[in-house]
């Protein structure tokens, strides 16, 4: 996991958009959606702008607690404007939980992989793609490989390797 952060980092300045809107919500989240269908993965997708949802999906296997969790990593996204696996590395909480001094409810708030940022050129960082199902570090990669796709970047060059490969 030596230099994930960075790598995540690189990805977070990599993967913006010129515009973005409910046309390339439901780009980005239909091309999630044929993937977890053509690899039977069992996630949700929530897609949104920090005013309101654009696209949400929820696959076979997925279960009721997955739209929570994807609820907390967006929380963390917007209050940190990065994305929520690069939080769960910075922070390295094995308990999920910021630090008590933070002030962030767990009810609220997740350190959780899956969460990323929505970034427009010129405007910053204006929403979140969520995915919630798989293992963390695989929820991370669907989004950047989704993203990557999206904005014509190798997806190979910017998703983490499996944790075997990374140690």
């Amino acid at each position: 996991m030596a230099g994930d952060i960075e790598r995540i980092k690189s990805q977070e300045a990599e993967l913006v958009f010129d515009r973005f809107d409910e046309a390339v919500a439901f780009e980005i989240g239909s091309a999630i959606r044929e993937r977890a269908l053509r690899e039977d993965l069992p996630i949700i997708v929530d897609i949104r702008t920090f005013d309101r949802p654009l696209f949400y999906a929820a696959m076979p296997g997925s279960n009721a607690s997955n739209p929570d969790w994807a609820r907390r990593k967006i929380n963390v996204v917007k209050r940190y404007l990065k994305s929520s696996y690069r939080m769960v590395l910075e922070q390295n909480r094995p308990d999920r939980t910021f630090k008590v001094g933070e002030g962030l409810d767990i009810a609220d708030y997740v350190l959780a992989g899956g969460g990323f940022p929505i970034t427009v050129r010129g405007a910053g960082v204006i929403g979140v793609i969520a995915v919630s199902g798989l293992p963390e570090r695989e929820d991370h990669n669907v989004v950047v490989a989704a993203l990557a796709a999206h904005l014509g970047h190798s997806a190979e060059a910017l998703v983490l390797p499996p944790l075997e490969a990374a140690a």
